[in-house]
């Protein structure tokens, strides 16, 4: 993948998931893949299609709808090309015809390849599907802009204004700040109707900032109903649309150690940082800097860039008891391995106590203390201070870190980590 010391142009931009999803295509006759508004699956998905015989279709637009008014002719018509139906959730009554297309194909030996499906709302689309597709369809999904998708130099600036590509990618923050509101505000005011939540935009918007100033907190419905003058079931609702929509991420809580008193509330996380720093008027890092949200965000974008490419059937969650002992992320990998994820925006990150008791009860196969820094060290016997990029990398490639050893802290460059101190907390 193309690493950038400038930002590029957005057709220049490589995606980690291009490679998963040729695969799929590969392998299986229809693929879903899912994401907010403003990601990139359209110019992905175009993408695709210069690389094979393809035909795309916008189905947001009434003519491109009407082209489709007789599925199983249209289908045929493309029996020997990979239809891209984008927005496909807005003609729901597709998937059965697809199903037929689909056992058509196969019985004359054109079984995979067939269609690529474009979708902004996860749950929607994957129970549309599902109900017709069983057996039939694989779903992916494309985030923003994560850390190993931009140069290592850019990290912070990822953080700051998040990873939606015309955020990224503008020229200035004041820029990137304007797209991140017409973005909140496009959403709120005309796609949330379209998906059928009668839900007032004003009240939907303060749901959503109230999310952005608890961020990386435990979800408290009864207090936020309480401020938004309605129920906690309403409240409730509120936040599954959120994370049906893919704009919230809910982290839910460890729950196999019998013996303890755990936490059973999830966490939440507005998903994407800089949507977050845009809703609590954060413009640019300097204000981010000061403000005591800034932990928070940086936890949140780490836990988005190392689920962007941990393994497939990785489960993430996070651990705390009744006393308040933590661990930021655990992430269960195929096998069963864990890793104890501890995430610290200090640049000289130290081990809590809390972190030892949670992982002698977990007893974890690696510790981790993600901080902004590039330095890799041992903090104590099993635990490692190490950069989001390595980490990343670490996952994406499965790296068990056999031979890549971390330095001990003894012999890391004097002042190498204090180097990018922040002001904020950790």
């Amino acid at each position: 993948m193309q690493l950038w010391s400038v930002a590029p142009d957005l057709h220049e931009l490589a995606r980690g998931v291009t490679a998963r999803i040729e695969q799929r295509l590969t392998h299986s006759p229809a693929v879903v893949l899912l994401g907010p508004r403003q990601v990139g699956k359209t110019t992905l998905s175009l993408a695709l299609g210069e690389r094979r015989p393809s035909v795309y279709l916008d189905l947001e637009d009434p003519e491109e709808r009407a082209k489709i008014a007789s599925p199983t002719l249209y289908f045929a018509d493309h029996e020997n090309e990979l239809v891209i139906l984008d927005e496909v959730h807005r003609v729901p009554e597709l998937f059965q015809p697809m199903r037929s297309v689909i056992d058509k194909g196969r019985r004359r030996g054109k079984g995979t390849g067939r269609l690529l499906c474009l979708g902004s709302a996860s749950m929607d689309l994957i129970r549309q599907s599902g109900e017709s597709l069983a057996g039939r369809v694989a779903y992916i999904e494309l985030g923003p802009f994560h850390a190993l998708e931009v140069a290592p130099a850019q990290i912070e600036t990822l953080w700051v204004r998040g990873g939606f590509p015309r955020s990224f990618l503008a020229e200035t923050d004041a820029e990137s700040l304007i797209w991140r509101r017409d973005f909140i505000r496009t959403y709120l005011e005309r796609d949330v109707p379209q998906f059928g939540r009668r839900i007032a935009a004003d009240m939907l918007r303060r749901f959503w900032t109230m999310l952005a100033h608890n961020q990386g907190q435990i979800f408290n419905a009864a207090n936020l109903g309480a401020s938004l003058g309605v129920d906690a079931k309403t409240v409730a609702n509120y936040l599954d649309l959120m994370v049906d929509l893919l704009l919230v991420r809910r982290l839910e809580p460890w729950y196999r150690n019998a013996g303890k008193r755990l936490v059973k509330s999830p966490k939440v996380y507005v998903r994407d940082s800089g949507v977050a720093h845009a809703l609590l008027s954060i413009g640019d890092k300097e204000g981010l800097l000061s403000h005591p949200v800034a932990g928070f965000t940086w936890e949140g974008f780490v836990i988005e860039s190392l689920l962007a490419v941990a393994p497939e059937g990785t489960e993430a969650h996070f651990y705390r008891t009744s006393n308040g002992t933590e661990v930021d992320l655990i992430l269960t990998l195929p096998g069963g391995k864990l890793w104890a994820v501890e995430i610290k925006r200090n640049a000289a990150p130290k081990v809590e106590r809390g972190f030892h008791s949670a992982c002698a009860g977990l007893r974890p196969a690696r510790r981790f203390v993600v901080y902004p820094g590039t330095d890799r060290y041992r903090l104590d016997e099993h635990t490692e201070a190490i950069g989001i990029v390595t980490l990343a990398q670490m996952l994406r490639d499965g790296e068990e870190g056999r031979n890549t050893k971390a330095a001990p802290a003894a012999n890391r460059p004097a002042g190498a980590a204090v180097q990018q101190r922040s002001r904020a907390q950790s």
